[in-house]
């Protein structure tokens, strides 16, 4: 346990942190949920290596009296969050700004494919209304959609889902192996590990960057590592926005249906596209071992909690007989919505390259007006994942809290705690929204600079979206 919190939390800041410096980085830690509730913190001796023992137990005291640590019996020390009244200020949470939400407003054609719904709704009132794989003229809609994207799809070789993280969790359910190896994407989708995790997987990171995959690294790690299932994510990957070059995508699924694995794909965000030029073809097309989520989330609304897992019959059989045991379908009137929303794609992804070139646009004139950031190019997906120039990411999380600005550190997107020089900011927001929030991360970003960070202020754990 030793070792994960010193990897967490990086071996230089462990040594040349104070007790109040030390206590201030496990809170953020904390905060971020990278430590997670009830989680064994190393004891004061086993960290007496890299810090004196006092250090470390001031550090645990200033922790404890603020409620982020509980003291056990045996002398244990366990990760906690603090009960009783908020410390914020009236109308904090009108002012916050969330960059932890990479989602936008919902697609304007959202009221008129409502309406159009209800009579098809209207029609389901006389059946039970639970359905288990779907409505059949959504997974005709969706099988049509992979069609038309390069990917032959019949309607039963889809599930209709609550969300894609639904799926990713059905998916889990239905084929998991405890203790078994998963490859990840490092960054990726942090609700993503966490689900495997829970599912008992032991996993191991290969790494992206704004410039895409190491493929190589990626295809001996299958080799070596002979992972039980790998989860991608292709098409405008969260956070970097790469996309996986097509003949990359063959060598991949060649691969990994040579070692046995299953690709998970995670298309959230492939209809995100502002000017990539090119359309890959689906990874759905190489082969019988890819297992494809998607949703409606980033195209329609967050709110519309529609997703789907493309497989093949056999996995689709497998995901029926395990549903039941913690839900019984999907929202009827949701996927009547959803039914009308997908009769017209091209007005869908309009309204998404429309908002998403307004929102890149507006982060890249903030951030060229912060000294030592650099925005890459991003031609789609959900955010940009800024080089801040030096290991500063958590600081500048904390830094942003007190600025009314909620932002996730790198490191909440990766295994290890890394990637400190890289921060995830959405391009999803309004222009003049965004603007405000580049002008209060400018100046939490002079604060860390001028090292006048105050890490006091409480913000309950959020989702990272």
């Amino acid at each position: 346990m030793a070792s994960r919190l010193v990897t967490q939390l990086g071996i230089q800041d462990l040594d040349d942190a104070s007790a109040s410096g030390l206590a201030d980085r496990i809170r953020a830690l904390i905060l971020d949920g990278r430590l997670t509730v009830g989680e064994r913190l190393p004891s004061e001796r086993a960290l007496e290596l890299r810090r004196s023992r006092s250090t470390i137990t001031r550090a645990y005291g200033v922790l404890e009296a603020a409620g982020y640590v509980s003291r056990h019996h045996g002398g244990s020390t366990r990760v906690a969050l603090p009960h009783g009244p908020s410390t914020a200020t009236p109308g904090r949470d009108d002012e916050a700004i969330d960059l932890s939400i990479a989602s936008m407003d919902s697609t304007p054609g959202l009221y008129d494919a409502t309406v159009r719904s209800l009579p098809r709704l209207a029609a389901l009132r006389g059946t039970s209304g639970y359905s288990l794989q779907g409505l059949p003229e959504l997974r005709e809609a969706v099988a049509g959609r992979f069609t038309e994207r390069g990917a032959v799809t019949t309607p039963d070789e889809i599930m209709i889902t609550s969300g894609a993280l639904n799926a990713v969790n059905l998916i889990l359910t239905a084929i998991g192996r405890r203790g078994e190896r998963a490859l990840v994407e490092q960054p990726t989708f942090p609700h993503a590990l966490e689900a495997l995790h829970r599912h008992g997987y032991r996993l191991v990171p290969t790494p992206v960057d704004t410039d895409g995959w190491d493929t190589r690294h990626l295809t001996d790690t299958l080799l070596t590592a002979r992972p039980h299932v790998a989860y991608l994510i292709p098409d405008f990957h969260n956070p970097t926005g790469a996309t996986l070059p097509q003949e990359e995508r063959s060598r991949i699924a060649t691969t990994a249906r040579n070692t046995g694995t299953h690709l998970i794909v995670d298309e959230t965000t492939a209809e995100l596209d502002i000017d990539r030029g090119w359309a890959p073809v689906p990874m759905a097309a190489e082969g019988p071992n890819v297992i494809t989520v998607g949703s409606m989330s980033k195209i329609a609304w967050g709110g519309m909690r529609i997703g789907w897992v493309r497989a093949e019959r056999s996995v689709i059989a497998r995901l029926l007989a395990v549903r039941p045991s913690f839900e019984l379908g999907t929202a009827l009137l949701e996927q009547c919505i959803a039914v009308e929303l997908l009769d017209d794609v091209p007005a869908l992804t309009h309204h998404v390259r429309r908002r998403l070139t307004a929102g890149r646009d507006a982060v890249a004139a903030g951030i060229a007006d912060i000294p030592g950031m650099r925005m890459p190019e991003t031609p789609g997906g959900l955010s940009a994942w800024i080089d801040l120039g030096a290991p500063l990411s958590t600081t500048l999380s904390l830094a942003a809290r007190e600025r009314d600005l909620i932002l996730p550190p790198g490191p909440r997107f990766t295994t290890g705690g890394v990637l400190e020089r890289r921060l995830r900011v959405p391009i999803t927001l309004p222009p003049e929204r965004t603007a405000e929030a580049m002008t209060r991360l400018a100046q939490a970003w002079a604060d860390v600079r001028g090292g006048g960070v105050d890490a006091t202020a409480d913000l309950a754990h959020a989702a990272v979206i």
